[in-house]
């Protein structure tokens, strides 16, 4: 198995980098393009209210199969390292063990989900007209978080095997499917916000089967093997205090959107939401390329580390806050040039045409800076150590963005929601490289 991961600890690391960011960073774009996509459409075919009840609800199936995600990155650092050290049937039983985690706990959450769908839609900001369509939209995606729980699990695994393209892909093939639907179910079918929750259910199904065929095809060594799904506790331990701390931070941006939909509403109304769902969807977009070579750092990472080889270690840390800044810096350019312009995209609302372009360029301030706080959390967690992992990926959403948006919208009315993010990102900039420093100093020399 290891002939094809063996390359993590031969090749250029430029070249590695290339070769696993491109594909991460295609798969990433089609999704934001996807997502882009299906607001497009629902605001120009069903309405405004549309935008703001996606904006409630996608946090909410995101958290639901962050358990995937979590289960799927912290399984495949151990898998990383366990192929660098050359331990190839350890790596079966993590998969294994992966498995049978992302299909419990999915389950579980899915029908927590479908039993508590009001409370659940109300406590992340479905407050007046939006609840309508928040709950159309919730009720049916919900039925398609499993599958994409198991896509988000076996997503980094398909990279840490060293197959980038076709994570890529898993990321593709949902992206063109829930475009596709989009069109037929809303604008042909008029099924509004029923027809827009289905277009997304069928096209995580799509994720979730490709998936599941990849490892039972002969398109990688590391296999779906039944004997392997007996939970062993020490594995179990070992992915969840990895994998907690994508959940924990995916939960945090959940109670992020609750503290931002509850200013957003309180500040500024209905509109205020409408107003972030288009600038998270162009921050999903922008940034793509910066989270693809975060997503491609990891496995590079992982291997060396297991390996031993802290100067490949040193030399990919480096390499990658290099070729993440200079986008970022390129991103940043595109964004104070053209906001309206991407703005405009989106809707032909002249309330929203007028007030989003300003906040969309104060949210993006501090875009230049933010590669180094991304890669040194994903170093932490690429070595295996949890707790920095943790703490690094909380700073700027945990311990920064959530009580700055809570604060100084009372100061600053709805500007200070706005204002927040490049705050938060020079803050937990800052401190990620001091720790990453000192991390490189003591451990890596």
């Amino acid at each position: 198995m290891n002939t094809i991961a063996n390359d993590l600890g031969t090749k250029s690391i430029s070249q590695l980098i290339l070769k696993q960011a491109i594909p991460a960073s295609i798969g990433i774009l089609v999704m934001s393009i996807n997502m882009i996509v299906d607001t497009i459409f629902v605001g120009r075919w069903i309405g405004v209210l549309a935008i703001a009840a996606i904006t409630v609800v996608l946090p909410i199936a995101f958290l639901i199969s962050s358990i995937g995600m979590g289960v799927g990155i912290g399984g495949s650092s151990i898998i990383s390292r366990a192929l660098g050290a050359n331990k190839e049937n350890k790596a079966f039983e993590v998969f294994g063990n992966q498995i049978s985690l992302t299909i419990a706990l999915s389950v579980l959450f899915v029908l927590v989900g479908t039993f508590f769908s009001t409370p659940i839609l109300r406590l992340f900001g479905a407050n007046g007209n939006i609840i309508v369509p928040a709950t159309e939209y919730f009720d049916v995606i919900v039925w398609g978080v499993p599958f994409l729980a198991f896509a988000m699990m076996g997503n980094p695994v398909v990279r840490a095997v060293g197959k980038p393209n076709y994570a890529m892909l898993t990321m593709l093939f949902p992206a063109i499917a829930n475009i596709f639907l989009d069109v037929v179910f809303i604008k042909f079918m008029n099924l509004g916000m029923y027809g827009a929750g289905l277009a997304t259910s069928i096209s995580y199904a799509v994720s979730g089967i490709f998936i599941l065929w990849f490892f039972i095809s002969k398109k990688t060594e590391l296999k779906i093997i039944p004997k392997y799904f007996k939970l062993n506790f020490s594995i179990v331990k070992e992915i969840v205090s990895l994998g907690g701390v994508t959940v924990v931070r995916q939960g945090t941006i959940s109670i992020l959107t609750i503290v931002l939909n509850y200013s957003l509403f309180k500040y500024g109304g209905e509109i205020s939401i409408a107003i972030y769902g288009i600038i998270n969807r162009v921050m999903l977009f922008a940034l793509f390329p910066v989270l693809g070579v975060t997503q491609g750092f990891l496995p590079i990472a992982g291997y060396n580390y297991g390996a031993n080889n802290t100067e490949r270690v040193k030399e990919t840390i480096k390499t990658s806050i290099l070729f993440g800044t200079g986008i970022a810096v390129l991103i940043f350019i595109m964004i104070m040039l053209f906001p309206i312009e991407l703005v405009g995209v989106f809707t032909e609302d002249e309330k929203l045409l007028k007030l989003t372009p300003d906040a969309l360029i104060v949210a993006f301030l501090a875009t230049p800076v933010i590669t180094t706080q991304l890669i040194g959390s994903a170093y932490f967690q690429a070595a295996g150590k949890a707790l920095p992992a943790l703490l690094l990926t909380l700073l700027k959403q945990g311990f920064f963005l959530i009580p700055l948006v809570y604060i100084l919208p009372k100061f600053y009315g709805v500007n200070g929601v706005w204002m927040s993010f490049p705050i938060a990102d020079v803050l937990s900039t800052a401190l990620t490289y001091a720790y990453l420093k000192r991390e490189v100093k003591l451990h890596l020399n």
